[in-house]
């Protein structure tokens, strides 16, 4: 995983690309969205931030946390108090 300045150049085509977020978002705004980036890679942004940072993650690495979400391994955070 990459952290992305807001003024690198991958970060400024982000803020232009298609940007998905889930159906299952809440008006409250508490979400991420995610979009592909130059290079094959994947971005990640905070719903509420779209000129914030972006978190960048290779395909593997990206599946590999879908992967770990969809099975469960995550499931023990969702107790913990923000």
């Amino acid at each position: 995983m990459n952290y992305l300045n807001p003024a690198d150049e991958v970060t400024r085509s982000a803020t232009t690309s298609s940007w998905i977020k889930s159906s299952l978002s809440h008006a409250n705004g508490n979400c991420v969205e995610v979009t592909s980036l130059p290079g094959g890679k994947v971005g990640l942004r905070d719903s509420k931030d779209t000129e914030g940072p972006v978190l960048r993650f290779t395909v593997d690495e990206w599946r590999a946390f879908l992967s770990a979400a969809l099975s469960g391994e995550f499931d023990a955070l969702s107790d913990l108090t923000m």
